[in-house]
């Protein structure tokens, strides 16, 4: 974990700026509630002169709509909606939006069959993390939603449709068709959640959005390796600006060192020490899950499990005593 500093921040109070709020030339956020969307285009862009990049988690419909209006005009749709990937915090408004507006969707290919009704994700792992929104992982929805044929795969030639200067990587480990979009004019990026900077298992930090470099949510990632080899591919990109799928953007050294250092440290940073997917990752294949490794004991069950069984050896204990007695 690296820490920001709060001049290379763009901090999510900054200067009392209303939603959305621009980070670089061109792009701004908005977070809906523990998920950041992306708004790609400039001031005023009118109708499907912009994209955005993901649709975030359920019920911010209206304020995703509110933003675009405000930053592109009135009744302003989008050119596209593209996906970082699929998990629910990315996906909550995306049937809303997309049929409002008419909008086509893309998405890697290895994300479609969790986006077209063929598979869900993955079970999480709350034993990673550890902290609250790593353990209420097992409750979090995993899909899959049918978006049907509104939903298609990117161009194989790395072109973000819409949004002609910018390209997508695929970048996965966080789930299989995990991609992150740069434009490599000013070194812009947004890693979805390859990297993010707020320690995502963590309610007390994704409340204060405190700035730190963290590797992607541990519950919900299912390959470490290949979750390592995408942050390895995002640091040699040296990227000036940065926005991810959760935490505030941030510029600067503190963007280039945090992010080189996550690199160089990330099985001791960012790779738990043991886990349900930690040295058995998931297989993933064209029509979705193939396999998954057995479950592990989550720490609260194991805790459980052992005040019971003290109980109930206490219990019977008594009851041999009361006998003899």
């Amino acid at each position: 974990m690296s820490t920001i500093t709060m001049q290379d921040a763009l901090a999510s109070d900054e200067g009392g700026q209303r939603w959305p709020r621009e980070f670089a030339e061109g792009v701004a956020y908005l977070r809906t509630g523990i998920a950041n969307v992306f708004f790609l285009g400039d001031p005023g862009a009118g109708d499907r002169g912009w994209v955005l990049v993901d649709a975030g988690i359920r019920g911010y419909a209206g304020a995703i709509r509110t933003a675009a209006a405000e930053r592109f005009g009135p009744n302003a749709r989008p050119a596209a909606i593209v996906l970082t990937h699929g998990h629910f915090d990315h996906v909550g408004c995306l049937e809303s939006l997309a049929s409002q507006w008419d909008a086509p969707i893309y998405a890697h290919g290895l994300e479609l069959p969790y986006l077209t009704g063929r598979s869900a994700y993955p079970p999480p792992d709350p034993t990673v993390g550890g902290g609250l929104m790593a353990a209420l992982s097992w409750a979090y929805p995993r899909g899959p939603i049918n978006l049907g044929d509104r939903v298609r795969p990117l161009p194989d030639d790395g072109r973000v449709p819409g949004a002609e200067e910018w390209r997508w990587l695929h970048t996965p480990g966080h789930s299989p068709g995990h991609v992150s979009f740069y434009r490599e004019a000013d070194r812009t990026l947004i890693a979805g959640d390859a990297f993010v900077t707020t320690k995502q298992e963590s309610a007390y930090a994704v409340l204060t959005q405190r700035p730190e470099v963290h590797g992607p949510p541990a519950y919900f990632t299912q390959d470490w390796e290949a979750a390592w080899r995408s942050v390895e591919a995002l640091a040699e990109l040296a990227p000036v600006i940065a926005g991810t799928g959760h935490g505030v953007p941030f510029r600067g050294e503190s963007l280039r060192h945090a992010l080189l250092a996550l690199a160089v440290d990330f099985k001791r940073d960012a790779i738990p020490v043991s886990g349900r997917y930690v040295s058995r990752p998931a297989v993933f294949g064209p029509e979705g899950v193939v396999a998954v490794p057995p479950d592990v004991a989550h720490p609260l069950l194991r805790s459980l499990a052992a005040a019971s069984l003290g109980f109930a050896l206490g219990m019977a204990f008594r009851g041999a005593r009361t006998h003899r007695s």
